[in-house]
């Protein structure tokens, strides 16, 4: 069984995984806090994994391309949307530290409990996991970043007022991975990566 440390070189070494603030996160953040039991032994295996309640915790790779398109940095506030078991929630907290902040949140009742005590394994007072409402995000407040982990029909535009001026959203749009950069409260920029596969965002 593959080990997370051969995991993370693998990622680094397809050369996917390349900034090394979001490498450290990978390394301190063990995905096996995240897995259900059932798969531990798959734990280490780059692929996506069933975490209950027709979910997935997303591929290694895939979560390394996202963060690395998202560049969250110290002292970021960030929105997690589809937050699952809390694994990238963990990342995120890890990467914009203590002076930052991050909100998961997710719709699965039940997987909010589960992300919540997995993320308690880790001393991140600054990062929770919250029930999401009826609207897609936290509307009305305002975030450097905003990263969705699953899959949305079309652009759901209702997300860029949620983004500060110099933000950026990451989302899953059918099989691509949008990256969103809100230049003004009136200019988006956007760029495509195609060729992936996710759950349905769902709101």
């Amino acid at each position: 069984m593959k080990t997370m440390h051969e995991l993370v070189d693998t990622i680094i070494f397809s050369n996917v995984l390349k900034s090394p603030h979001i490498i450290d996160a990978f390394r301190a953040v063990d995905r096996k806090y995240f897995v259900p039991r059932t798969w531990k032994n798959e734990t280490y295996i780059d692929n996506a994994l069933p975490i209950g309640n027709g979910q997935t915790i997303s591929q290694p790779s895939t979560v390394a391309f996202m963060l690395e398109k998202l560049a969250p940095q110290k002292g970021d506030k960030v929105l997690d949307i589809g937050s699952g078991s809390g694994w990238t929630t963990a990342l995120l907290c890890h990467i914009v530290g203590e002076e930052g902040s991050v909100i998961g949140v997710e719709r699965v009742s039940t997987l909010v409990e589960q992300g919540q005590e997995n993320l308690s394994h880790f001393n991140f007072d600054h990062g929770c996991i919250k029930q999401a409402g009826e609207k897609l995000g936290l509307p009305g407040e305002a975030f450097d970043r905003i990263l969705v982990s699953a899959a949305a029909d079309e652009i759901p535009k209702e997300l860029f007022s949620q983004l500060k001026v110099g933000g950026t959203l990451v989302i899953p749009v059918e099989n691509s991975i949008y990256r969103f950069k809100k230049i003004s409260e009136t200019q988006i920029e956007q760029e495509a990566f195609y060729g992936f596969i996710f759950v349905p965002l769902i709101y």
